[in-house]
């Protein structure tokens, strides 16, 4: 059993998990972990599932403050031989870029163009592996979970934004830059005349059923709201013709869904049957069919960093 040891830096306070039982086997180098959100930094210290040492959440104010408490954060924690990171984006993720390792343009204001694996990697004087924050949730949960297996996999979160990540032969996909899933167009729904949220698209997938969309529409979130509203057709709607898309272009072993609005009741089994709607028979495969296509995270919150653990691991020698 672990026992907690509560910490305060800068103002600020966290609970460090520590089992006894590590202190002594070092063996396995630690590892640290920033899952860097919009609203949320979570951090922690570890080797992979039931091993993290240390934990703790963040809030993103600005770049400063934030990379601040997460450099205090591990200068406080056992020295970590590596630190991985998944960031919210878009990200510049070509090694021979200067802008590597950064944020490049957000919405987020005073985050772009912030250098955040540099940061870090200079103040802890360590190496430092950098990706997105879906594409390191895909990689924990083909490592250790619902993707184990999986040839081709593919992890959406659906919260304040929408995002994506690919995991294909145990490797995450970037291409030119790194895909945006929430960012395709999908077509509006019959009667749905909701203008979307998006600063960028407007009605663009993050912009009609992202978290803040659904609160635009409907007053309240998925999981709140009244249960009879036919608006929560055109989210469930555009949800399953998007996932359509991206099974007809990646053809995913499987599909796992995270993130907030992810946790309504009910959730993965309505997306699946839009998807399936919008297939319409056009692809024969008994998976399709199977309750255990479209799931939800098996390593749940801890994905994000348990990704950025095993991103980390992945650097060479």
């Amino acid at each position: 059993m672990g026992y907690a040891t509560r910490l305060t830096l800068a103002g600020r306070h966290w609970t460090a998990q520590e089992t006894p039982a590590r202190q002594g086997d070092m063996k396995t180098p630690l590892i640290g972990a920033v899952e860097l959100g919009g609203t949320k930094i979570n951090v922690g210290i570890g080797t992979g599932p039931g091993e993290l040492v240390a934990t703790a959440r963040i809030a993103t104010t600005t770049p400063e403050q934030s990379l601040g408490t997460v450099i205090d954060f591990f200068r406080a924690n056992p020295p970590v031989a590596a630190v991985g990171i998944g960031s919210f984006g878009p990200v510049c993720l070509d090694p021979g870029s200067p802008a590597w390792g950064s944020i490049t343009s957000t919405p987020k204001p005073g985050w772009a163009h912030v250098p955040v694996a540099r940061t870090i990697g200079e103040a802890l004087g360590v190496r430092v592996a950098f990706d997105t924050d879906v594409d390191v949730a895909a990689l924990a949960e083909y490592r250790w979970g619902a993707l184990a297996g999986c040839r081709t996999g593919l992890y959406l979160t659906v919260g304040t934004g929408i995002g994506g990540g690919v995991v294909i032969d145990g490797r995450p996909h970037h291409g030119m830059i790194h895909p945006e899933f929430g960012h395709i167009r999908v077509a509006r729904t019959p009667g749905d005349d909701f203008p979307g949220i998006c600063p960028f698209h407007g009605d663009c997938l993050e912009g009609l059923a992202s978290g803040p969309a659904i609160a635009a529409r409907l007053g309240a979130s998925l999981s709140e709201g009244d249960l009879d509203d036919p608006r929560r057709a055109f989210i469930y709607d555009a949800l399953g013709q998007a996932l359509a898309n991206f099974l007809l272009t990646l053809s995913p072993h499987r599909i796992v869904i995270g993130g907030g609005v992810a946790k309504a009741p009910g959730f993965h089994a309505m997306v699946h049957a839009s998807m399936n709607r919008w297939i319409n028979g056009y692809l024969q495969a008994p998976q399709l069919d199977a309750d255990d296509y479209i799931v939800p995270p098996m390593l749940g919150d801890d994905a994000g960093v348990l990704g950025a653990i095993a991103l980390a691991l992945d650097l060479p020698d």
